[in-house]
């Protein structure tokens, strides 16, 4: 399904690996696997034509994910502390998102925000509640090809001090006024908003798309 955010080449291709995902998944051998492989084919070359990614490059990416095709999702940390709120400065980017990444197989949610909250950014926290769940896909030129929910915990830090990782290159506290240049897909204009919203009301229910 397309959306006024995302282009339609990106839905087309999107919804055409995901189905010879799932073909090639349940299909006995035979000759639909001939023609889910050439559906995965012209995802790849759709990405190809469309972006920075070649078509080898998207069809490794593809081979990665077999099984049904599924939604995957990334966890962020949100942590408000004086009226800022803590973000870190991404090495691929150079730009500032809410610390976090894709969730591993294995680790209950709140587990893994509070790993990523300490590697990202130095902290220890403890996750609170959640702020909201989001369509991640639906932002303004996605640059994730595979489909992904966003979950923003809000959390309470309990010990640790700011330092950088592998990952990223500073750590810092920000007034929502005076937001340093954000990496949309990770962390936008409305997830702190949200995040501002509940900490300013603790009753405010989770935001979901």
């Amino acid at each position: 399904m397309s959306d006024s955010t995302s282009p339609q080449w990106l839905a087309w291709a999107r919804e055409i690996q995901a189905l010879s995902q799932t073909g090639l998944a349940f299909n006995e051998p035979g000759y639909d696997t001939d023609r889910y492989t050439r559906f995965t084919e012209i995802a790849a070359e759709i990405i190809d034509q469309h972006t920075s990614v070649s078509k080898a490059e998207a069809l490794k990416s593809f081979s990665a994910q077999p099984g049904y095709a599924t939604v995957k999702v990334d966890v962020r940390g949100a942590v408000i502390r004086e009226g800022k709120i803590l973000l870190v400065q991404e090495r691929r980017d150079q730009r500032w998102c809410m610390p976090g990444g894709w969730a591993d197989i294995g680790d209950k949610p709140s587990d893994m925000v509070a790993r990523e909250m300490w590697e990202e950014s130095g902290f220890e926290v403890k996750p609170t509640r959640i702020a909201g769940i989001y369509d991640a896909n639906r932002i303004q030129n996605p640059t994730e090809f595979f489909h992904a929910y966003k979950i923003v915990f809000l959390c309470d830090i309990t010990g640790g001090q700011a330092r950088p990782s592998d990952e990223t290159m500073d750590v810092g506290f920000f007034a929502p006024e005076s937001l340093p240049p954000l990496s949309e897909c990770r962390t936008n204009d409305r997830h702190i908003e949200d995040v501002f919203a509940h900490w300013k009301d603790p009753a405010k229910q989770p935001i979901f798309d």
